[in-house]
């Protein structure tokens, strides 16, 4: 045996030095442990039932986590007092793989096998670190603290501007706006994003997109303040309130092509998923699913899932199949398991949050509408749920469907259901609204026959009043031809209020306007005005603003004692033009409307303008290779109705300093413009004193007088001018 001196040889088997035999078969006991969880809280069973167990923890453990390796579940019996055997109400599992032992314990530590028993899951690993813990406590050592930025600082504006972000070329830039003045610049970034941006709904957040995934960034600097991996992301939707995102990509999770030693959320659960769930203050992946499409439609419907006002609940419907509805952030499903709807093709979620007290709903749980065609001898069916007692609370049935559309009042007063119906022979279409009174007993039902096809609906906001634009022009539904533009159809819009005159009241039109060519509509977020719009049309670009409360200025002749015309209110305060305008947006406060023409939907004349609310055209910006611009959403305000009240009641006073910070606004542009002018002018003879200087002194050093172009030769030429100054006829007898 090559080094083993034969000569001096131990005298005992002690003395024998085996440390390089150790070395060579060590046993790396954490690499081969990581495949194993210890469970605790399962429930104690006898011998009869302990089968029984092992076989339905180790289908909910496959399920949830990954393959278990054969014979990998041991659940130790002991006598009891008995004599009998029993379990002790733990045990270990060994996996395939670690990565299936870190999902069993990300999803099933904390699951609830009963109302008694709670399952603990935790790595074996990890319990044997723990358990080498010191008995003296050590004291952790704390950070400095570092104050961060405050997400919501652009609220805190002197001047109470609102923010928008635009993306032209590869330049994202983020502006004050300024009325009638050019925007004031905020911060820029090229190559900020590689497809588009995105605002979250109370504006904290401005979403990038990237090859690798997400990043959410905010605060006066700008700074990135969360990022996301999701290798080709393509669709983001936020939760109402900014607690969650949910993103999707058309790649499924592969982890083979994760880089090595990347630091991603992903195990093999999520292998094969398309959209992932994220909790936004932490960064963390809540949980991923896979995509559902339905059968032979290529089609992405987004978004997939729909959120509840309070993000406590989020659900998606499987076309033809299921409703799933899942609570956040435990992810699971309400009931633990989906309800079976046949035919079920959309849903739409109350705004009305239960959690907040609105003396007309007065809702204790959220409230789910959803609708199913007509299969077989079935009618059609409008439905609207309770959640998460799945209460059905009403249904109404519909005949000759084609299609329908569910539009929720923004306070949850009311539900209208734009239906889409075929006469017996299938020949023509025509619609109906059916409008859905949740705040009254029994929620009672109306019907509003329309006569033509509906192209829009929208309620106005925070209101019990609502537009529809309507067509019977025999070109609509008519395909274009090859490469061209789908043509420009005769609309008309018709403005409906709740007529509360009767002993029932109903929905009743208020005006009706003709001749039209909008497709349109946008209601000011404060509601009364409306912009109707005519978008990516070839031959049209009409944009029209409306106020339906109009108000006729006083000409000081007195009230007219005539109870005024219905409808007399709703007057259209201008039209405008905006060639290739393609997007309308309104800002947060309902002062300013910002059209634009984007190259992603448009060949030439990029860029955008903005009007105030009565149509008046306050900036116009032609900005090659436009995309995108958006308004920086606010959070709803913070005031009550008293506060509100009061502001209203001392209007004029909180005017007045408006408009004396306008006043000096203006005066002091008008000072800098003058100032600027006298600078120039100051400069330019500053130049021209210092050329001739210059000059005189390069011909005194060539020897060469300055002498006068005409050197005496010119001549004086007077022009006499008659004007007759003033002229009167005087007639003498």
């Amino acid at each position: 045996m090559p080094g083993l001196d034969y000569n001096n040889l131990p005298e005992r088997e002690e003395d024998i030095d085996f440390s390089d035999i150790y070395e060579q078969h060590e046993v790396q006991v954490d690499d081969d442990l990581d495949t194993i969880v210890v469970v605790d809280g399962a429930p104690v069973v006898d011998e009869a039932k302990e089968e029984k167990l092992v076989s339905v923890l180790k289908k909910l453990f496959t399920k949830n986590a990954g393959e278990v390796k054969e014979g990998g579940i041991w659940m130790p019996m002991a006598p009891n007092d008995k004599g009998k055997k029993e379990s002790k109400g733990y045990l270990f599992i060994d996996f395939e793989t670690p990565e299936s032992a870190h999902a069993a314990v990300k999803n099933l530590d904390g699951h609830k096998m009963s109302k008694s028993h709670q399952l603990s899951v935790n790595k074996f690993t990890d319990v044997e670190k723990y358990s080498k813990l010191g008995d003296e406590y050590v004291e952790p050592e704390i950070e400095d603290f570092a104050p961060k930025e405050h997400l919501k600082s652009w609220l805190m504006d002197p001047q109470a501007r609102d923010q928008f972000v635009m993306y032209r070329g590869d330049d994202v830039s983020i502006f004050w706006n300024r009325k009638t003045e050019k925007p004031d610049h905020v911060y820029s970034r090229t190559n900020w994003t590689e497809t588009y941006v995105q605002w979250s709904p109370l504006g904290s957040y401005l979403a990038t997109f990237h090859a690798q995934g997400i990043a959410l960034w905010g605060g006066p600097s700008w700074n990135k303040i969360v990022r996301f991996v999701h290798p080709g992301v393509k669709l983001i939707d936020f939760s109402p309130n900014e607690r969650y995102l949910v993103t999707w990509s058309n790649e499924p999770i592969n982890l083979h092509r994760m880089p090595e030693g990347s630091n991603h959320p992903f195990s093999e659960y999520d292998e094969g998923n398309h959209i992932l769930i994220w909790d936004i203050k932490t960064g963390g992946l809540l949980r991923s699913f896979p995509a559902v499409q339905s059968d032979g439609n290529k089609t992405v419907r987004w978004p997939m899932f729909k959120w509840s006002a309070s993000d406590k609940y989020f659900a998606r419907a499987v076309p033809g199949q299921q409703l799933s509805i899942y609570e956040a952030p435990s992810m699971g499903l309400v009931g633990k398991k989906s309800i079976k709807i046949d035919g079920i093709v959309d849903f739409e979620w109350s705004p009305a949050r239960a959690d907040k007290n609105d003396p007309k709903l007065g809702l204790k749980e959220e409230i789910l509408a959803y609708w199913t065609p007509e299969v077989g001898n079935q009618p059609a069916r409008v439905t609207m749920m309770n959640v998460p007692s799945k209460e059905i609370i009403r249904t109404k049935n519909l005949f000759n469907v084609t299609d329908c559309k569910l539009f929720w009042q923004s306070q949850g007063h009311f539900l209208a259901v734009k239906v889409d119906r075929h006469t017996k022979t299938k020949k023509s279409t025509f619609a109906n609204l059916e409008i859905f009174r949740v705040c009254e007993k029994a929620i009672p039902v109306e019907t509003l026959e329309i006569k033509d096809p509906v192209l829009a609906f929208a309620w106005e906001p925070q209101g019990e009043r609502f537009a529809i634009i309507t067509t019977n022009d025999p070109a609509y539904g008519a395909m274009p031809g090859a490469g061209g533009a789908a043509p420009t159809i005769k609309t008309g819009v018709t403005f409906y209020y709740l007529d509360k005159s009767k002993a029932v009241a109903g929905f009743r039109p208020l005006k009706t306007v003709d001749k039209k060519t909008c497709n349109y509509l946008f209601w000011s977020p404060k509601g009364r005005h409306i912009v109707l719009a005519t978008l990516r049309s070839a031959s049209v670009s009409d944009i029209e603003f409306w106020d339906l409360d109009f108000e006729p200025l006083n000409t000081g002749e007195g009230k007219s004692n005539t109870k005024p015309e219905l409808g007399s209110s709703v007057q259209q305060l201008s039209v405008q033009e905006h060639y290739g305008v393609t997007d309308i947006e309104w800002d947060p406060t309902g002062r300013y409307v910002v059209s634009g023409s984007s190259m992603w939907r448009q060949t030439v004349d990029h860029g955008f303008c903005i009007w105030d609310f009565k149509g008046q055209q306050l900036l116009h910006e032609n900005i090659d290779k436009f995309k995108q611009l958006l308004w920086r959403p606010r959070p709803k305000s913070m005031l009550g109705a008293d506060q509100k009240k009061k502001i209203r009641k001392n209007l004029r006073q909180y005017s007045k300093v408006f408009d004396e910070e306008d006043l000096a606004a203006g005066d002091a542009n008008a000072a800098r413009v003058i100032a600027a002018r006298r600078k120039a002018i100051e400069e330019w003879y500053a130049w021209r004193k210092r050329a001739e200087k210059s000059m005189l002194e390069e011909r005194k050093a060539a020897g060469k007088e300055l002498r006068s172009a005409d050197e005496g030769k010119s001549e004086t030429i007077e022009e006499w001018v008659e004007e007759v100054i003033d002229e009167t006829e005087e007639i003498v007898d």
